[in-house]
């Protein structure tokens, strides 16, 4: 097939006469959207493009024999973050989103059968510390105090700087040092208390951004205020729905998706972004590209390596790369009240199967679990008397050298055999339709290098001014948005990655004025 090159699409002409700048936004995962919708509001005509059939990217939504399931992240934590976002459009969150709270957060089963449940009330929570650990009570208290002065700094002050230069980097040193942000978040909950449950439940947070929390920085710890401070929320018509208004705001700025539109290259002409190349192999020209593909793609695929400098092939080879996923999406013919919204099931062993996964990269046979229960909140999401789950185990990203072909069944059929014996009874005889999703397909459908559920591993060393820039320090008029870059995964995270678009991309009619 030719390709076929457009020239510069006629932009739109505000009342001026002045032209309308053209950004295109690779990737229409929440950090592209979020990002549509921030350029949208500062004058750019916007066209997002999409791979795949539907927008999301990891925020995909699977519908299959009546069931809807999310296929990535579950959770609000900040709502405040999608009410922002509504309100740049001119729009109000709360007419398009219900938000459900969910309290209990979520509740941790030890592999000897004991619990341990999170909430929002905080004298239960001291009851529930002391239960299992009376001495641990005081120093709980103490590292929520911490938490909250780590969120005050590392999220409220830092997730919006966009950490363009090492001078940026120098001057929030020495919060850092205040902080302790050279200690582990385990190492850090450690110092507080002493029981090895509390530990675990006061650190495990990491690992839903990709981190080991016995590596990642302690800066992280800023979780746990946060989930306590603005609760735990669900979205009716589960996290699709977000994605779902997120496209009407675009679409209602007049802007545009396209899906099934790969990109196959960010082409360049004099050190300059000047539009992508699809993998049809029709060119679209923009003025400024943003890219929500994964960082470490976006620069080893997307960009020609006579143009990188800092992201070298090298580079990319010897970066650490987060863990991946397994997960199962199933539903079943009953109903299963008394299972919470959010459990988590630990194994035998925690450190040293983390290990495995982070280090070692073997697939170990036993494994602890994240079982998510979205119609516990929410029913329509399932048949009537049904119920829809969806169930994840990290799992080593592709460096493993796993084969998910033959890997995949035997260790769904583990999974399946573990819940039914614990918390699911009677599962295997009650399933009634099921899918999976491995890291093959985080790489083959998401193109995530090597798999890695969420990009670069947030160890301190690949944090702030040391994770990709979100101006990119290759090119320019190129603009980098999700996991992969700063502040990192998650959505509070990925939708700050937006937000600091604000202060690094011209606004659209200055932009036209120098064109």
């Amino acid at each position: 097939m030719s390709s076929l090159t457009l020239d510069r699409p006629p932009s739109p002409v505000v009342g001026s006469g002045a032209r309308v700048p053209h950004a295109i936004v690779i990737g229409s995962g929440f950090g592209g959207l979020a990002a549509a919708v921030r350029l949208g509001a500062r004058g750019y005509r916007v066209t997002v493009l999409e791979k795949l059939d539907q927008p999301g990217g990891r925020a995909y939504v699977f519908r299959q024999d009546g069931f809807t399931f999310d296929a990535g992240p579950t959770i609000v934590t900040l709502p405040k973050v999608f009410e922002e976002l509504w309100s740049v459009a001119g729009k109000k969150f709360s007419d398009d989103i219900t938000l459900e709270p969910i309290d209990p957060y979520y509740q941790i089963r030890f592999d000897d059968g004991e619990t341990y449940t999170e909430c929002s009330d905080l004298d239960a929570m001291r009851r529930e510390i002391a239960r299992l650990a009376p001495g641990d009570v005081e120093g709980w208290e103490r590292f929520l105090a911490k938490s909250k002065d780590i969120y005050e700094v590392g999220f409220e002050k830092l997730s919006n700087v966009p950490f363009g230069s090492l001078a940026s980097m120098a001057k929030v040193l020495p919060d850092f040092i205040r902080l302790q942000s050279w200690r582990t978040v385990h190492g850090l909950a450690a110092s507080y208390v002493k029981d090895p449950r509390i530990r675990i439940a006061l650190s495990f947070h990491p690992l839903f951004i990709g981190g080991n929390p016995f590596a990642v920085t302690s800066i992280y710890c800023l979780i746990t205020y946060l989930q306590n401070k603005f609760g735990v929320w669900f979205p009716r018509g589960g996290t699709g729905a977000l994605v779902k208004g997120l496209v009407g705001l675009i679409e209602g700025q007049g802007n545009s998706i396209r899906y099934n539109s790969e990109v196959a290259a960010i082409t360049v002409e004099g050190g300059r972004a000047t539009g992508v190349r699809l993998a049809s192999g029709e060119t679209l020209a923009a003025d400024i590209v943003v890219s929500n593909a994964d960082a470490a793609w976006t620069y080893g695929k997307l960009l020609p390596a006579e143009v990188r400098r800092r992201w070298t092939d090298k580079k990319l080879d010897n970066a650490r790369y987060s863990m991946s996923l397994f997960v199962w999406y199933f539903g079943t013919k009953r109903q299963y009240r008394g299972v919470p919204h959010h459990t988590i099931l630990l194994g035998p062993r925690y450190k040293e199967l983390l290990r495995d996964i982070f280090d070692r990269k073997v697939l170990a046979p036993d494994f602890s679990l994240y079982l998510h229960h979205p119609t516990a909140t929410d029913p329509s999401l399932a048949p009537e008397g049904c119920d829809g789950f969806y169930v994840l185990s990290p799992v080593p990203n592709l460096a493993s050298g796993i084969d998910w072909a033959h890997a995949a069944e035997p260790y769904r059929r583990a999974i399946a055999e573990f819940l039914g014996r614990t918390v699911l009874p009677g599962l295997d005889e009650n399933i009634v339709t099921s899918r999976i999703v491995t890291p093959q397909d985080f790489h083959t459908r998401l193109r995530s290098v090597l798999g890695a559920a969420f990009s670069f591993e947030p160890v301190f060393t690949q944090s702030a001014w040391f994770r990709p820039h979100n101006r990119s320090e290759e090119v320019d008029r190129l603009f980098l948005v999700g996991a992969g870059t700063h502040p990192g995964a998650g959505l509070p995270g990925v939708l700050s990655s937006a937000r600091v678009l604000d202060s690094v991309v011209p606004h659209g009619a200055d932009l036209a004025r120098e064109s």
